[in-house]
């Protein structure tokens, strides 16, 4: 591979870093700290460009436990192992939010960041991942950071000895739920069907939990209160009966929205913004590869994210030395 281009940040020429990449990788969560420390690790030169911390959404998960070789760690520990592994490998971090990426000079891609940085690379692996969907009923911004939370780590501990309600049916609920139950002295989980997206084990656990309690067929109408949350507004779907429900706190999990709105045109997605890479976590714009949560895929998890980085490294790795003939 070719010696990256490098800028002197001292006068005395000690410290550099490279002024164009192999490899930029945009999202710092599994998938992508995957990819920065197999291309590290394999010499090439890489920068992770992440938002706001090194993890993704395992930053924010209470426990992981099907993660191979590891019977349980917390999502802050398996993040922060991850990021430390990447640095031990010489990954560089930006922490910057991306705006946009754009073709060349020459075979080079360029990616522009909200702090008016332009970063270059030979090539780009986007790992974005994806953001919690909101509920959209009245009550849920303006009480958003005052009782309404998309995250159990982070809030679990404001509710001790209090009740609260968890609004979902897929795995993150049923988890988030079950560790919310080491604070509060109720746990009600909402979900608009009575079978649930999440896995059975998970599932069998919550409802032994004697802090649990299920709400089903029914939807949420309302977040209401007044300097913070104190009610839900509820609905039954089957049966068009209403009810109210006394608690101090919500936490969100319906479903995730891909981060890539500003690649709108400038890559293959699908209707939903996932966006569409093949086998081999090649896209429809050539020397962009993108893996984990942002693309198309049955399963989201971190030991897929994990995979798709691996394979996206692989590719990109390809690439590089066909541009270098």
């Amino acid at each position: 591979m070719a010696d990256p281009l490098v800028i002197n940040l001292n006068f005395d020429g000690t410290t550099s870093v490279p002024l164009v990449y192999d490899m930029v990788i945009v999202g710092g969560g599994p998938g992508g700290l995957t990819a920065a420390i197999y291309a590290a690790r394999s010499g090439y030169t890489v920068m992770v460009v992440e938002k706001i911390a090194a993890g993704g959404q395992i930053f924010v998960t209470a426990e992981v436990e099907n993660y191979p070789g590891i019977e349980k760690i917390s999502g802050p520990e398996l993040a922060m192992a991850m990021e430390s592994q990447a640095k031990k490998f010489g990954v560089v971090f930006e922490f910057d939010e991306v705006t946009s990426v754009e073709d060349g000079p020459g075979a080079l891609k360029t990616i522009i960041c909200s702090s008016g940085k332009r970063l270059s690379g030979r090539c780009v692996i986007m790992s974005t991942g994806a953001s919690y969907k909101s509920l959209g009923v009245p009550g849920e911004e303006l009480f958003r950071g005052k009782g309404v939370s998309n995250c159990a780590t982070c809030d679990g501990a404001f509710y001790k000895n209090l009740e609260v309600a968890v609004i979902g049916g897929g795995d993150t609920a049923i988890e988030e739920g079950d560790y919310l139950t080491r604070f509060a002295s109720k746990v009600h989980i909402i979900h608009r069907r009575r079978e649930f997206r999440a896995c059975r084990i998970s599932v069998d656990r919550a409802r032994k939990n004697p802090k649990i309690n299920f709400i089903l067929d029914t939807v949420a109408e309302e977040i209401a209160g007044n300097t913070g949350v104190e009610k839900l507004k509820l609905r039954n779907v089957k049966t068009g009966e209403k009810s109210e429900l006394k608690i101090a706190g919500v936490f969100v999990f319906v479903g995730m929205d891909p981060n890539t709105g500003f690649l709108k045109g400038y890559v293959d997605m699908d209707a939903a913004g996932y966006i569409k890479a093949d086998m081999y976590m090649n896209t429809s714009r050539p020397g962009l590869f993108a893996c984990g949560d942002c693309i198309v895929k049955k399963l989201r998890q971190v030991v897929t994210a994990a995979g798709d980085g691996a394979t996206a490294f692989q590719s990109a790795s390809e690439y590089i030395e066909n541009l270098n003939g």
